[in-house]
């Protein structure tokens, strides 16, 4: 969405579920009830769990942890030092403290009876697109339903627009009663710690049983004659109250937003839009964008945050004609998305290619049909690599599921030009430092008892450079190092036999033992003292490790089975997709979950 004003880009994706005329309506009501509520505190930053260091000062503590400065009063004033420790104006170092946040959750619970019908579900609709932007900017699963609806069907997750429409027919004639309120309590398992559990709703949900330690939102209509506003009163449950006045949009606008928020065309019955899921994702070749792939064909890429607070751009999205394929798709710095579709026995390129006179636009076709690098029906898209040489030229690299190298070309002004088979057996490609490499495995032998390993090449020069790389088998990652990496390879990780992994540094080689029921999605380099080492997905499917040479370390657990994973080779992130659809970014040097997506809610 576009035309929203500056003031309300961090709703974007929740705000591009409405018309873009409704969306500013309700946009104002949800930039005030925003700051009602606040920001969701990650769990365990302040006190408790795994120590992280130190996070600013404190006028307490152990002597240990005193100010350096603050010991030179023992050696000029030492009567002073007494003085202020007395006074408690010393200063000490704030001790800061990490737990795993896997489990932070919002649960929202709506009053759906006729105590809230009518005008006070618009501040219920704010509400939802507030606390999800919440939930989202902490990293938390966001979990919500009807007080009165069966929470066996299973709640809600994310706000998308099925979900929307859902809540728009649970209205209900029934008050909302306690014995609700514990039914959710036991289907989402909040009877011994309800953590940030928000009741919306009349006054009245303060006095139900199993209320105790949950926030609450308040939405009282006034009493009078010709108002036209809502009263929201915002108690958290450790929080001091503030009360919020909603003046409402015309009464036009009011109707559209309780009857057909999300602008479909309705016949009897709510129309439920297609949704598109997400397929798979992958990095780009130089490691710094996702690339996003849908069910309906569509490629869309996406800014990695740099924090978990980070407000995104809305994501670049490409969109083939019907009756094309997508084959392949890549990232460029200064060029955006770049993807390959097959037309017939033709193969054109979406996005211009750049050419020392200009951009061009892409046509290729196979020599051989034999040596086509489609992809199998129904799996991911191939990475296209991008790089401009000196001249300006931009040359095109992709690898097929055959681990076939194909170069693209430079296009003609009129025709098609051949897609190039170069290597036939290529484990990895990457962009390292500007420079475009990739890694071959062992030729077949030749007969003569040679030892034959794997070789890295330089791409881009006439004659490619090889050099030899001590690993016997060849499969390969390209990692993230903010030093101490291979000077042309940057961080890289090879197989060298069943469950031996080498790594290439500046200093020599390294071996990491990684068991075979250990499924490798990585290589990194930690902060140090950590050595560098392997990103393991184990085989319950759901728990990520980090092998080195140091002893094991479990990273986070995923809260499903995983179906895909990968790591950047260029910043600290490793992404994973559930079998439930969810999409996770992850630091791995703040060791922190950077980006959470639920189905229904990708961007």
């Amino acid at each position: 969405m576009t035309a929203l004003p500056p003031a309300l880009r961090p709703w974007a994706t929740q705000l591009s579920l409405f018309p873009n005329d409704l969306a500013l309506q309700l946009g104002a009501q949800v930039a005030r009830l925003s700051a009602a509520l606040g920001g969701l505190r990650p769990r365990g930053e302040a006190e408790g769990g795994e120590p992280q260091g130190y996070d600013g000062l404190t006028r307490r503590g152990t002597f240990e942890r005193l100010l350096v400065s603050e010991w030179l009063w023992a050696l000029e004033a030492p009567e002073e030092l007494v003085r202020r420790a007395a006074f408690g104006e010393l200063s000490f170092l704030k001790p800061a403290f990490r737990q795993p946040r896997g489990a932070l959750r919002t649960v929202v619970l709506l009053d759906a009876g006729p105590d809230q019908l009518g005008l006070p579900r618009i501040a219920h609709l704010a509400l939802l697109v507030v606390l999800a932007r919440r939930a989202e900017a902490a990293g938390a699963a966001f979990t919500w339903g009807a007080l009165q609806s069966d929470p066996l069907r299973g709640p809600h997750t994310g706000l998308d627009g099925n979900s929307l429409l859902k809540w728009l027919e649970a209205r209900s004639v029934e008050p909302v009663a306690s014995h609700h309120l514990t039914a959710w309590r036991e289907a989402l398992a909040l009877q011994q710690a309800p953590g940030d559990v928000w009741l919306v709703g009349a006054p009245r949900l303060a006095r139900l049983d199993g209320a105790e330690g949950m926030s609450r939102v308040e939405v009282t209509e006034p009493m009078e004659p010709g108002a036209h506003r809502l009263t929201v009163d915002v108690r958290p449950a450790a929080r001091v109250a503030r009360s919020v006045v909603l003046e409402l949009p015309s009464p036009d606008d009011c109707v559209r937003l309780l009857r057909n928020p999300l602008g479909q065309s309705l016949s009897g019955q709510a129309v439920v839009r297609q949704e598109k899921r997400l397929l798979g994702f992958a990095f780009s070749g130089d490691g710094r964008r996702l690339l996003l792939h849908y069910t309906d064909g569509s490629v869309a890429a996406m800014a990695v945050p740099h924090s978990p607070r980070a407000t995104l751009p809305k994501p670049r999205r490409l969109l083939v004609p019907s009756g094309m394929r997508v084959v392949a798709a890549g990232w460029r710095s200064s060029g955006g998305l770049l993807v390959l579709a097959r037309t017939g026995d033709e193969y054109v390129m979406h996005g211009q290619v750049k050419m020392p006179d200009g951009l061009r636009k892409g046509r290729y076709h196979a020599q051989v049909e034999a040596e086509r690098p489609d992809p199998p029906a129904g799996a991911l898209p191939l990475r296209l690599m991008s790089w401009v040489d000196s001249k300006g030229q931009e040359q095109l690299w992709m690898r097929d599921r055959r681990e076939q190298l194909f170069s693209l070309p430079p296009p003609r002004a009129a025709g098609t030009v051949p897609l190039l088979p170069l290597e036939p057996h290529v484990s990895a490609m990457a962009e390292v430092r500007n420079t475009p490499v990739c890694v071959m495995r062992p030729p077949p032998p030749d007969g003569r008892g040679l030892a034959l390993v794997a070789r890295l090449a330089v791409l881009g020069e006439e004659e490619p450079r090889v050099a030899p790389l001590n690993a016997r088998q060849g499969d390969a990652f390209f990692g993230y190092s903010p030093s101490g990496a291979h000077p042309e390879a940057g961080l890289l990780a090879v197989r060298h036999s069943a469950d031996t992994w080498r790594l290439f540094l500046d200093t020599g080689m390294v071996e990491v033992l990684v068991p075979t029921q250990q499924r490798v999605v990585g290589v990194v380099q930690p902060p140090a003292p950590s050595p560098a080492g392997m990103l393991t997905l184990g085989p319950d499917l759901r728990t990520f490790s980090f092998l080195s040479q140091h002893a094991p370390q479990i990273l986070t657990v995923a809260g499903d089975d995983v179906v895909q994973a990968e790591a950047s080779h260029g910043q600290p992130v490793f992404g994973w997709l559930t079998k439930s659809g969810e999409l996770v970014l992850w630091d791995l040097m703040e060791k922190t979950v950077l980006y959470r997506a639920l189905p229904g809610t990708m961007p």
